[in-house]
């Protein structure tokens, strides 16, 4: 069965850094992180294709950066120049054999 566990999200000011990480349990090759702020659907931060390209949501480019390190089946989001906006609950999401697959999510809160 397939895990995702999220960590790093926290308090931060606004103009800061955070950085995300999600850890599978198994080798996924499209994983990336949606967040989900309050009233709001959840919608796509940015994600690694099956090719290994990437896409961003058009609200975080040139501030996030998806990267990762397959020996760990690790997914990290590098947050910068944060904004009370970004304040949200983080979930990594993934497909794997089908099915897609979700984390409990991590709670990042931007004090302006």
């Amino acid at each position: 069965q397939v895990q995702l566990v999220e960590s790093g999200g926290g308090l931060v000011q606004t103009g800061g850094s955070l950085r995300l990480a999600c850890a599978a349990s198994v080798s996924i090759n499209r994983m990336g992180w949606y967040r989900q702020a309050p009233g709001n659907q959840r919608e796509l931060v940015a994600f690694f294709h099956s090719g290994g390209s990437t896409s961003y949501a058009d609200s975080v480019l040139g501030r996030f950066t998806i990267s990762r390190d397959n020996a760990k089946n690790t997914v990290y989001l590098q947050r910068n120049s944060l904004k009370p906006e970004g304040t949200a609950v983080y979930y990594c999401g993934a497909y794997y054999s089908s099915s897609e697959y979700w984390g409990q999510g991590t709670q990042v809160a931007v004090s302006s």
